[in-house]
């Protein structure tokens, strides 16, 4: 695998920022993308462009064909059982939304329970926060040890009979922590929980397989993925899609609507109301493709060597806290410097052409847990390079002494 030529493929890369060359260190936020996704936007529009699912002309069969034909893509990318189990929404925030409205709506009742962690992004927290106001549910949380972990003896502590769904994430947004998703999810079947896995982290850098996996709910983020904003995929069980009502209603999920009552579309149609967005569906195909022309178990060990090396270097500065130290780390490094604010450091790094993201990261939660108000954060993609990190580590030591002076 050759990065130099890797980094080529993303245009991004042939701009400056104050007169330095890009070095990209936020991907955990929002990954670059090739110049293949984006030429597919371009040609869609100016060559093919037409709605999908509704007109029987050359360009909406044409379309159609092109937006279906992701569908399977995902499907075998992520190995679901059935092309029918994915389903497009706007981001994975609107997946997860769609699963606790659906889901709470027809099986939760006051005093259930939904079991989260403390290591949540906001999107895995907010969405289960609106059933305890409007269903009298309880949401309880696992917690995170002093490395950043959540361990399966954390999660049985807080199932209990009432608990009807567990939501968690599959790589922490902060920490880096892998969690042992696989078997957290064999823990709650055997007590006939379901499970709700945030993959917006993991989807971009982990080798997925939902059949084997068998959670019973997936949420990606297309835009970490290289692909377009404005962009989600729900997996979900075949099973759960069948049972669960519509979230939106609108045109594209229906079957039959007449006076006396209305019948729903087939699967997936019955959870992509209205206009969908084809061109961003069609581009996430060229990501997809961009991702596997490369090899997904190559890229896991270009960034797992990456982190490795990024927390050598880091560890070497004693004015350098890294945030967590979970067995099993994906690529974020989180840190503080001491004296100095991470929106602050931030600012400072981006003179140097060096991006990375400052706050709590939509992880208030378990920042508290942690004793911030908010941490430093560097994260990989598959263009980066040990050259980058060193940029990192020559800016952070440019930034105390700056503050030092």
């Amino acid at each position: 695998m050759n990065i130099k030529d890797i980094k080529k493929e993303f245009p991004i890369f042939d701009n400056k920022v104050h007169n330095n060359d890009l070095v990209y260190l936020d991907s955990a936020n929002s990954s670059q993308k090739p110049k293949v996704v984006v030429d597919r936007i371009y040609d869609f529009y100016t060559k093919e462009f037409s709605n999908v699912g509704r007109s029987v002309h050359y360009l909406a069969v044409a379309a159609t064909n092109l937006y279906e034909n992701t569908r399977v893509l995902v499907q075998k990318y992520i190995n679901a059982k059935d092309p029918n189990e994915i389903v497009f929404t706007k981001g994975a925030t609107e997946a997860i939304n769609l699963v606790a409205n659906t889901f709470g709506q027809k099986y939760l009742k006051e005093g259930d329970e939904i079991l989260i962690t403390e290591l949540e992004h906001h999107s895995n927290y907010v969405p289960w926060h609106y059933l305890r106001k409007s269903k009298g549910v309880k949401i309880n949380f696992a917690d995170v040890d002093e490395n950043g972990d959540i361990s399966i003896e954390s999660i049985e502590k807080k199932l209990t009979p009432k608990t009807k769904i567990l939501a968690i994430t599959h790589l922490s947004n902060v920490t880096g922590s892998i969690l042992p998703i696989k078997e957290i999810i064999q823990l709650a079947h055997s007590k006939n929980i379901p499970v709700l896995v945030d993959g917006c982290q993991g989807a971009p850098h982990l080798k997925l397989d939902m059949q084997d996996l068998d959670c019973d709910f997936y949420a990606i983020s297309c835009h970490k993925m290289y692909g377009p904003t404005g962009l989600g995929v729900l997996y979900a069980k075949k099973k759960w899609l069948e049972e669960l009502p519509p979230y939106q209603g609108g045109g594209g999920m229906i079957g039959e609507v007449k006076k006396e009552g209305i019948t729903f579309g087939d699967l997936p149609n019955k959870y992509e109301a209205g206009t969908m967005a084809t061109a961003q569906v069609i581009a996430f195909g060229e990501s997809i493709n961009f991702i596997n022309k490369i090899g997904i178990e190559k890229i896991e060990e270009h960034e797992r060597e990456l982190t490795k090396y990024g927390e050598e270097i880091l560890r070497k500065n004693n004015s350098v806290k890294l945030i967590g130290n979970p067995k099993n780390k994906g690529s974020v490094l989180s840190f503080t410097l001491d004296g100095v604010h991470p929106h602050d450091i931030a600012t400072i790094l981006d003179e140097d052409g060096v991006a990375i993201r400052a706050g709590h990261h939509c992880c208030q939660i378990l920042h508290e847990k942690l004793g911030l108000a908010a941490t430093a954060r560097a994260s990989l993609g598959v263009y980066n390079t040990k050259d980058d990190l060193d940029q990192l580590s020559n800016s952070i030591n440019k930034c105390i002494k700056i503050f030092n002076s």
